[in-house]
This record gives C-alpha cells, sequence and structure tokens, in this order.
C-alpha cells in the first residue's frame, strides 16, 4: 500500500490562480467606483457630539432626527461612559467648518423632544480637523513602505541561495495582494475606512510573510537535498505541499479565535470591533492563499525567465574582448 503523499501542482495551476486575484481586485475597484468609501469623520474631519441618555434610545431613530434638522446624514452610536457610567449616544457629523452653535442647539432640542423620556443631555462636542487623519493615514503609508524594503533586504539576506531579492520582491506582491484583499472586505461590508482599516493591513504584513518565509525556507532545504535532479517547478510543489497542512492549522487556529470574537460582537452589538476582527480573519486567509500559490509560483516564472533570456545566456556566453597593445 503506498502512503507517499500526492504533491500539488501548484504550478501548473498559477494562471488560475493569478486570473482569481486579479478579477477580485477589478471587481473591488469597480465597487469602489459604485459604491464609494465609507471614510471616517477623523479623515473627513467634522463635529462629534455626544449625549448623555437614560432608558433605551435606538441608533436610527437618532440618525432619523439629526437628517430631519440638520439635513445631513450621520454616523450614530451607543456607548457607556467609564467615568460617569453614563450610557451615551454619538453622532458623527462630516464637516469641514463644523457646525454652528445654533444648529446644535436646535438638534438638542429636536432630540429632546423626540425622546423625552430618556432625559437626553449634551454631554460632550469636539470639532475633529481632517489633516490630523491625513497625517496618521500617510504614517500609516510609511510604515507599510518601510516594511515592504526591511522584508525584499532580509529576504535578499537570509535566501540569497534562490535569488534572495526576487524571492523578496514576490513576497511583497503577495503581501500587496493581501492588503487589496482586505481593502475589499471594507468596501464591500461598507466598514468605514478609519484606524481600524490602518491596524488591519499593519497586522496582516507580519501575518502573511511568516507563512512565505516557512515556504521559502523549505525551497531552500529540498533544493539543498534535491540539488539537480528535480525540475524548479518540482521543487516548489513538493516544498508548497510540504508546508501547506503547517499553514493552514495556524491559520485555522487563528481565524476560529477571531470568528468567537465576530459572533460575541454581533451578539453584543459592538461593531467597531467586528470592523477589525471580520477583515483580519479576510486577510489572514488571503495570506495562505498568497504564500502558497501566489509569491512562489511568480518567483519560479521569474527564475524560468531569467534562465530563458536570451540577451543574458548570450552575455554570460561571450568571451572578453582582449585590448590592443
Amino acid at each position: 500500500m503506498n502512503n507517499e503523499k500526492k504533491t500539488l501542482n501548484v504550478v501548473g495551476h498559477r494562471k488560475v490562480f493569478y486570473t482569481i486575484s486579479l478579477t477580485l481586485i477589478a471587481i473591488f475597484v469597480i465597487l469602489t467606483f459604485v459604491l464609494g468609501l465609507n471614510v471616517d469623520i477623523q479623515f473627513k474631519g467634522g463635529t462629534i457630539l455626544t449625549y448623555s441618555y437614560t432608558g433605551d434610545v435606538k441608533t436610527a431613530d437618532v440618525q432619523k432626527v439629526v437628517s430631519d434638522v440638520l439635513g445631513q446624514s450621520s454616523t450614530v452610536t451607543t456607548g457607556e461612559n467609564t467615568a460617569t457610567s453614563q450610557t451615551t449616544v454619538k453622532i458623527q457629523l462630516s464637516s469641514k467648518k463644523g457646525i454652528s452653535d445654533q444648529a446644535q442647539n436646535d438638534l438638542k432640542d429636536a432630540l429632546q423632544a423626540a425622546f423625552p423620556d430618556n432625559e437626553l443631555e449634551l454631554f460632550e462636542t469636539n470639532d475633529v480637523n481632517a489633516s490630523n487623519g491625513l497625517d496618521f493615514f500617510l504614517k500609516c503609508l510609511v510604515a507599510v513602505a518601510f516594511a515592504a524594503v526591511i522584508t525584499i533586504i532580509y529576504i535578499g539576506f537570509r535566501f540569497k541561495k534562490i535569488g534572495g531579492i526576487s524571492a523578496g520582491i514576490f513576497s511583497v506582491v503577495a503581501l500587496l495582494h493581501d492588503l487589496c484583499m482586505v481593502y475589499g472586505t471594507f468596501v464591500i461590508c461598507r466598514f468605514d475606512i478609519n484606524a481600524n482599516f490602518m491596524a488591519v493591513l499593519l497586522t496582516i504584513l507580519g501575518y502573511s510573510i511568516n507563512a512565505t518565509i516557512i515556504i521559502y525556507d523549505r525551497i531552500r532545504e529540498n533544493q539543498n537535498l534535491l540539488g539537480k535532479k528535480m525540475e524548479i517547478e518540482e521543487l516548489v510543489n513538493l516544498s508548497v505541499t510540504q508546508t501547506l497542512g503547517r499553514s493552514i492549522h495556524t491559520t485555522v487556529t487563528t481565524v476560529a479565535a477571531m470568528a468567537v470574537v465576530c459572533i460575541v460582537c454581533l451578539i453584543y452589538g459592538v461593531s467597531s470591533i467586528i470592523s477589525f476582527a471580520f477583515p483580519l480573519i479576510i486577510g489572514m486567509l488571503a495570506g495562505v492563499y498568497s504564500s502558497n500559490c501566489i509569491a512562489p509560483t511568480l518567483w519560479v516564472m521569474w527564475r524560468r525567465h531569467r534562465e530563458n533570456n536570451p540577451k543574458k545566456s548570450k552575455k554570460s556566453k561571450q568571451p572578453e574582448r582582449k585590448g590592443r597593445r
């Protein structure tokens, strides 16, 4: 009886993987223009009004009052002030110039009239400058770019024997693929582009690159053991097959924990954590996919391209010219 594990033909199906990824990215781009982005107030600027109340207040009813009085949409969330133990409702209004005192008073009177039994009172008013959010966003982009450069340099030195710089570049391509999947999750689920979005991106950067490095490490080990006995395609297929189980088991454990967080948040209505946990799940799943199906197959294609490049091969075979005496 043959118990040998069947080797997956990952490289042979690379066109299918690329087609799936490019199609999803194209869909996300189209949906961005069709549906638009829900950008948080910290990136657009505006005013945050916080009211304390008693009893039960529905956010949809508050949004209707805001729309009737101010003629604009709003984001309404409920919570609790830990210092005073008061229940609060937070109204976020996007506006470059802020909300005037008269408009705030009109809104307060309308809310008190709409909820007469809830003792609704203005607790706090904050004006948010869009430049603060933009500054935070740019710093996060710098962090992402810096992480990408460090990743390429690190993989370039550690995996020098298998063409380290090229392996590092394709690992970053796989990371960008995962970030696109996270972005698409925010677009489709209508989550706000806020600090959670940047936190998920930075988390996925560290998580996904680990799975890619494990595969590169196995490719290097198999290359040392087998030498030229295997074609590069077979070598990568074998390496991916050997590490796939470990990648899946690690991801399932983490995803299961995040799934529990999402379920608890849905039960208790904590939407702010769902917008972090659920995109993180998608990013982790995309990380397993890109680490096993995108990065190593792109690396194989690049190696074959260099081997079959007539200019490079001709240059390497050309004898050195002797100088004139």
